[in-house]
């Protein structure tokens, strides 16, 4: 089931009830019945329809970083031309040189290569995000 029909679900569950509920006469059970099922047709129709450029459920990206290809950096001394080099051999966009007591920014980005460095620019850890 796609995500937009799995959220109206729960709402057409919630109409169906609703035209069950006591007090009612008969005939107001059969009206609200038909209502809350073309309510729940409606919108199931409306969920088949994707959302204007694609924006509102659009799957994220798939990451194309990957830093196993990079790992036998760790322990180098890292340079302008290494960085550069291992993010091409790792398939990222940017790359991010990540120093000791560096702020740093916590949103993880697939496309990205991390490589983290010591006090003497001595390579660390290499990784994606």
């Amino acid at each position: 089931m796609t995500a937009p029909a799995t959220r109206l679900l729960p709402l057409a569950l919630v109409a169906v009830l609703a035209a069950c509920s006591p007090g009612n006469t008969p005939e107001d059970d059969g009206t609200e019945q038909e209502q809350a099922i073309t309510a729940a047709q409606q919108a199931a129709e409306s969920a088949k329809v994707p959302p204007p450029n694609g924006a509102a459920d659009a799957p994220p990206p798939a990451p194309t970083c990957d830093a196993t290809q990079v790992q036998g950096l760790v322990g180098q001394v890292l340079e302008d031309a290494t960085a550069e080099q291992a993010r091409v051999d790792a398939g990222a966009k940017t790359v991010r040189v990540l120093e000791p007591d560096q702020m740093v920014t916590m949103e993880f980005d697939g496309e990205r290569l991390n490589i983290e460095v010591d006090a003497t620019k001595k390579i660390v850890a290499v990784r994606c995000g």
